[in-house]
């Protein structure tokens, strides 16, 4: 279906009031880029939501990567997005501890970074594993491998986080106003389009899992707000060409068995339980977090950066007193403008 039609469909519906959020980056992006948002009639807001894997690691984790970074003898493997990622301090990211002599390389996959480990022996390498259940079995499978060759120099710090425990703990929040959720589809790929079926069943809001261009997208606002024009909240899977009701089994079953549940620390949303992958026990000689006993610090003093707010769907990006004016994706404060998936990078590079 083409864009004007499904716009002319949205324009016909009975009501046309709701704020839907977005939870993925890719969709987020792809909003900016297509002006999707000044293409639906007044009264329909999109707001970003905890999609972006960099944008919701708070910067105490960082924290601790870049302790690692500059350890001697650790070469530290990372995807192009965490480069920039402050820590709790501005300015102090593995960017900067490259520039200073730490060994930081930008890989594609975790196998990259294991391929590296077994050609440079003599030092510990560590991936970040960064990502949501999309990046999760890639990372499982890394390990595994590790432990099928015998790999004793190679960890992964998992900083991987589980999507639903922090859509339960976004809703609980007081002042919660969100009327629909466009789901990730590249999530919905491992979980499965049912890994969404607790939101209309448990909240009676109404759910589309979506693809990523212009018109997936629009398809999952109509059919929303379609939903919520009759008053009937469900799940629509407007992503059927990739996606499953079941998922995919043999990459949930890999991930099992590497990772266990483990509570994690989101940026604007605290603490969550069950919302994080812990490496378990029985692999811990791959856990960077045990193997170098590192340390997650509370952060020393409040930082003005408000991601975790435009992640939460508080505020707009261009409400940040930051946004444009002393954070850029030159210089920026926060994730949200570091990360090419950031709510504040897209408003930035698109001025919505």
């Amino acid at each position: 279906m083409r864009s004007e039609e499904i716009l002319a469909r949205i324009s016909a519906l009975p009501r046309r009031e709701a704020k839907l959020m977005e939870v993925c980056g890719t969709h987020t992006m792809s909003i900016a880029r297509a002006g999707i948002k000044r293409l639906l009639p007044e009264g329909v807001e999109l707001l970003s939501g905890p999609g972006c894997p960099v944008c919701v690691t708070p910067g105490e984790v960082m924290d601790a990567a870049l302790g690692l970074s500059s350890r001697e003898g650790v070469t530290l493997c990372v995807y192009g997005d965490m480069l920039r990622v402050p820590g709790t301090r501005r300015g102090d990211d593995l960017a900067h501890r490259r520039a200073l002599g730490a060994d930081v390389r930008i890989v594609y996959s975790p196998m990259d970074a294991l391929d590296m480990a077994a050609q440079e022996r003599e030092r510990e390498f560590v991936f970040l594993g960064v990502g949501f259940e999309t990046t999760a079995p890639g990372t499982a499978a890394a390990i595994l491998e590790a432990k099928r060759r015998g790999t004793g120099n190679f960890s992964v710090f998992s900083m991987l986080k589980s999507v639903e425990p922090a859509l339960r703990a976004l809703i609980a929040q007081e002042g919660f106003a969100v009327d629909g959720f466009i789901c990730p589809g590249h999530v919905a790929v491992i979980t499965g389009s049912e890994g969404f079926e607790f939101l209309p069943r448990e909240y009676g809001l109404p759910a589309a899992v979506a693809g990523f261009e212009p018109e997936d997208i629009l398809l999952a606002v109509y059919h929303l707000l379609e939903m919520l024009a009759a008053g009937r909240p469900g799940l629509v899977n407007d992503y059927a060409r990739a996606v499953s009701r079941e998922g995919n089994a043999l990459a949930r079953a890999a991930v099992s068995e590497v990772f266990e549940p483990r509570r994690d620390i989101w940026r604007g949303l605290g603490r969550i339980d069950a919302s994080g992958f812990g490496i378990r026990p029985e692999l811990a000689e791959y856990d960077a977090e045990r193997r170098f006993s590192l340390e997650i610090r509370p952060p020393e003093g409040a930082s003005p950066c408000r991601c975790g707010e435009v992640i939460t769907g508080r505020i707009r990006p261009e409400q940040c007193p930051l946004f444009e004016r002393a954070c850029t994706p030159e210089d920026p404060c926060g994730p949200c403008m570091v990360s090419s998936e950031g709510a504040c990078a897209a408003a930035y590079r698109y001025m919505e």
